[in-house]
């Protein structure tokens, strides 16, 4: 019985990473599902952000706003769950090559972009559902797909298009994430440094502060991505079986000529403000879930 103890110790220092990211991730996805929604909402085009929650609490009521957050629960279990978890893994492993010396910020970021495709992987079936859940209601009535929550939404995609179509549009999805990560995490531990060592800011107020510039890079880094990812996931036939884009590159090169790039940013005020909100929550519900696990001896 005395050798149980450390290999169970073992296990849940293991998985530990993985459920304390899921958890807080999740726990932000809660008090930023409306941001998100009016995001997304804004992308397909139905105005302004102040139009658009609007509208939305005129017609649809205040549930809408909260609308696919199944789907966004279930996409934080997956995708935060393995970004964070495999993040904490790679950086360790880093640490460790590195003579247990602080990792540059190159190696920093590296690991950020690798756990980024990791957890996009893992995580597209739910963002795939989540995304259409938040845009059925933009959709004629007989177009609208009418999902009741996130596991019937991956039970329909299944069935009526095949088990790939939830990868569908895991391509610009694993490149947001990486670009997401690469700019959230590079410039964190930057602002980190110059809000506390430099500043001397307490450190409620660096947390704050680092948490926005990170949300603004992670946003202005990730945008363009996850623009062309929404109009991939969301895409459907016409009458001749013909979808608008062939795919990621053809949505982007379509857009630029239609737009200029700038079209690519479509929503950036809306979803700067839903990113960095979000990142600061992340960071806040995990540091406050290690401290009630160590609080238990966990």
């Amino acid at each position: 019985m005395g050798e149980q103890k450390p290999k169970s110790v073992g296990v849940w220092q293991t998985v530990k990473p993985f459920v304390n990211g899921g958890a807080s991730g999740m726990l932000a996805t809660c008090v930023i599902q409306p941001i998100d929604m009016i995001k997304v909402r804004i992308q397909l085009g139905q105005g302004s952000g102040v139009h658009v929650a609007k509208t939305m609490l005129r017609e649809e009521g205040l549930g809408a706003f909260y609308k696919g957050l199944s789907a966004g629960l279930l996409r934080q279990a997956t995708y935060t769950t393995a970004r964070l978890g495999s993040f904490k893994i790679l950086t360790k492993k880093a640490m460790a090559a590195n003579d247990g010396k602080p990792l540059p910020l190159y190696q920093k970021a590296l690991c950020g972009l690798t756990a980024g495709a990791i957890g996009a992987s893992v995580g597209s079936p739910a963002d795939l559902a989540l995304i259409r859940m938040q845009a059925d209601a933009t959709l004629p009535l007989a177009q609208r797909r009418n999902y009741k929550n996130a596991f019937h939404a991956l039970y329909r995609i299944t069935a009526d298009e095949g088990v790939l179509a939830l990868w569908k549009g895991a391509g610009p999805t694993v490149v947001r994430a990486m670009a997401l990560n690469m700019g959230m995490l590079a410039s964190y531990d930057q602002s980190v440094e110059f809000f506390k060592d430099t500043l001397g800011f307490s450190e409620a107020s660096t947390v704050v502060g680092a948490s926005a510039v990170s949300g603004f890079f992670a946003a202005a880094c990730s945008l363009p991505f996850d623009y062309v990812k929404t109009q991939i996931q969301k895409m459907q036939p016409d009458a001749h079986g013909n979808y608008p884009y062939s795919g990621s590159l053809d949505c982007a090169l379509k857009t630029l000529k239609a737009g200029g790039p700038f079209k690519l940013y479509t929503g950036f005020p809306v979803y700067c403000i839903r990113i960095a909100p979000h990142v600061m929550m992340t960071w806040i519900f995990l540091n406050q879930i290690q401290k009630l696990e160590e609080s238990v001896g966990l």
